[in-house]
C-alpha cells in the first residue's frame, strides 16, 4: 500500500539517496551530478508558497517516488514546473499515479492553471508516464546541454489543470 504525504525536511536524505541511484543509472534524468539533503532542503526552500514536495512512501514508511512543481522562470504565469522520481525496480505499481493525483490538488490549490514536464527525448518510460497521466506534447529543445556536456532533446509536455 502507497500513502502520499507532504515532504518535510526530514525526508531530504532519503530522496537524496533515491534520485542519486537514478542519475548513477543514467538516461531518465537532465540531473548528472550526485545531490545531498541539503541540496534538496535548499530547493524545497525556493518559493515555498509556489511550490509543493510529495513523497510517496511504502508500508514501512520507505520513500519509493517524490514528486515536486516549482516555478521557472522560462514559463509563462500560470504554469509550473514537474519532476517525478520513483525508485528503480518501483516503476509501474501505481507510484507515480499516486503522487500526481496530490501534485494536481496542490497545483490547483496554489492557483496554477497548467503543468509543464520537461523530459529528456531518450527517457521513454518519461515520456510514457506523462503521456499517461494526460500531457500533450508542445514543444521540442534540441541539442540541450547537460551539466556535464553530454547534448540531449527534451520533449516538453503540458497539463492543463
Amino acid at each position: 500500500m502507497i500513502k502520499v504525504r507532504r515532504a518535510v525536511n526530514f525526508d531530504a536524505a532519503n530522496m537524496a539517496d533515491l534520485l542519486n541511484e537514478i542519475i548513477a543509472e543514467g538516461g531518465t534524468t537532465a540531473l548528472t551530478r550526485p545531490v545531498t539533503g541539503a541540496d534538496l532542503i535548499e530547493r524545497m526552500a525556493f518559493a515555498p508558497e509556489r511550490s509543493a514536495w510529495h513523497v510517496a512512501v511504502d508500508a514501512k514508511e520507505n520513500i519509493v517516488g517524490f514528486q515536486w512543481i516549482n516555478p521557472k522562470d522560462d514559463l509563462p504565469q500560470g504554469a509550473v514546473d514537474i519532476a517525478t522520481f520513483v525508485q528503480i525496480g518501483q516503476t509501474g505499481l501505481g507510484i507515480g499515479s499516486a503522487l500526481f493525483e496530490a501534485t494536481k490538488q496542490a497545483a490547483k490549490a496554489l492557483g496554477y492553471i497548467w503543468i509543464n514536464a520537461n523530459i529528456r527525448a531518450d527517457n521513454e518510460g518519461g515520456l510514457i508516464y506523462y503521456q499517461s497521466r494526460g500531457f500533450q506534447d508542445y514543444g521540442v529543445i534540441e541539442g540541450f546541454e547537460m551539466a556535464n556536456g553530454d547534448l540531449v532533446d527534451k520533449r516538453l509536455k503540458r497539463y492543463d489543470l
